[in-house]
């Protein structure tokens, strides 16, 4: 499901602030863009999201910057690196035989020689910040996924329940099939000018019995009702259900796919496609589901 959160912490003159956002995806990815600084917090960041998303692509941003009203970050000094500068610089102008050199202008502009307060935090001195803003982000995003996941079953629902009312009347036609059967196969007899079989001939009998047996769909519809069920109690559970929702389409399909072979009908074959239509509609639609 799609969703947005984010939160911020400002704390020992820095200022964290954590974005997360959600697009839908029948699996779990998440993506964790952090400072350079802060990339050992990406397992923790991990472990923290994957406890409230179970489903969907997940970009986070993490930002580091000088806390709210205070002044511009200090620049530190790293003598050590500064000086290491100055002896490299100078034995290569030497082996090249350059005269001029190393200037100041020189080593103040070397990565690394001036530092600000940014740069010297210590990643775990900071997780405290991160992870108070993480969860206020994911308190957001869980509240606009939950907003959106409220409209998606509504629409699963109504999709169920269309569902319902065609197996309904299928369920109500098929006992039908066999005597209709066995009328067409009376008229294709006496279409071919031959005399009309008794209602108890021993043929005619035989072959509607075959028919029935060979048509016969109680064992699907039996199981496209359990199906349904199964439905209805996915959408009382406070649990994730997307995968659960993902696999009762592939089984109703089935269900549905199966009853279309079989039944020699044409009004259950009339209420078979609009079964498929609505469970095409289902399935993608539980897609976004976590």
């Amino acid at each position: 499901m799609t969703g947005y959160g984010r939160g911020d912490c400002a704390r020992d003159g820095f200022k964290i602030t954590v974005e997360l956002s959600s697009v839908n995806r029948k699996q779990t990815e998440i993506s964790v863009n952090l400072p350079r600084e802060m990339e050992m917090l990406e397992a923790p960041m991990r472990d923290a999201i994957n406890r409230h998303v179970a489903r969907g692509r997940l970009t986070v941003r993490v930002s580091l910057h000088a806390a709210e009203g205070k002044a511009s970050a200090r620049m530190h000094l790293n003598l050590p690196l500064a000086k290491a500068y100055a002896r490299e610089l100078s034995r290569l102008a030497k082996q090249l035989k350059f005269a001029s050199p190393v200037t100041l202008d020189q080593l103040v502009r070397a990565p690394g020689v001036f530092q600000t307060d940014a740069e010297l935090a210590d990643a775990e001195h900071l997780w405290p910040a991160v992870e108070k803003a993480l969860k206020q982000a994911l308190a957001t995003l869980v509240k606009t996924r939950a907003r959106e996941g409220a409209h998606l079953v509504q629409d699963l629902v109504a999709r169920v329940a269309v569902m319902r009312e065609c197996t309904a009347k299928i369920q109500a036609q098929a006992p039908r099939a066999a005597e209709r059967y066995r009328q067409q196969l009376v008229e294709r007899i006496k279409s071919a000018g031959l005399d009309a079989p008794a209602a108890d001939d021993e043929r005619l009998l035989k072959e509607v019995v075959f028919f029935a047996d060979r048509s016969d769909i109680s064992e699907e519809l039996t199981r496209l009702q359990s199906h349904f069920q199964q439905f209805a109690d996915c959408v009382k559970s406070k649990e994730p259900v997307g995968r659960m929702l993902d696999f009762l389409a592939q089984e109703m399909n089935r269900e549905v796919n199966t009853i279309g072979s079989k039944a020699n009908d044409a009004l259950i074959s009339r209420e078979v496609v609009t079964l498929k239509a609505e469970l095409e509609k289902f399935r993608e639609q539980a897609q976004n589901v976590e």
